[in-house]
């Protein structure tokens, strides 16, 4: 695809109007009133001109990721679903095992990339996240870890500057 055709593809998208964007903080310890994450992508969506279709807070509980995962996904939900949190190696890291075996398919460069830009960040220990993405329900679906410098690594280098090609692109 020429770099022309790619532009025009993504001038179309955005032509489409603001998207629907879900928001999943998974921790044990967070409320909202100190979910940070949540606050910074609640904020970024709506600056971006996009609809904050739902904001949940769940445990790191398999059926409370999946329950948030699928009222989101609903035909009427969002078209775009970020999950923060829970994605780690630890035993109470649940997030990516509840959602990665969900996804329709996936997109495997998001948490490529994610782990490289990572790497600049917290070194080595950029392995140890399990960060994904990909599609559930026509809905497009990041899974980030917690860390407050990491969402805002994902939001600014990879989900922003594509969510209006994704959101259309995969489209329901």
């Amino acid at each position: 695809m020429s770099s022309t055709s790619s532009t025009s593809h993504r001038e179309a998208a955005a032509e489409r109007g603001p998207i629907r964007v879900g928001v999943v903080t998974v921790s044990d310890s967070r409320t909202p009133e100190n979910d940070t994450n949540g606050i910074f992508l609640r904020e970024r969506i709506t600056a971006a001109g996009h609809l904050l279709a739902g904001y949940r807070l769940v445990p790191d509980e398999p059926e409370e990721v999946v329950a948030a995962l699928d009222e989101l996904a609903a035909p009427d939900g969002a078209r775009i679903i970020l999950f923060n949190g829970g994605t780690g190696v630890s035993r109470r890291d649940n997030t990516y095992d509840a959602i990665a075996g969900r996804l329709e398919k996936t997109l495997p460069g998001f948490g490529e990339l994610f782990r490289m830009l990572s790497w600049e960040q917290v070194g080595s220990a950029a392995m140890l996240s399990r960060a994904v993405a990909g599609v559930y329900r026509g809905a497009v679906v990041f899974s980030t870890p917690g860390s407050p410098a990491g969402v805002r690594l994902a939001w600014e280098k990879l989900i922003e500057p594509e969510i209006q090609h994704l959101a259309w692109e995969v489209g329901r």
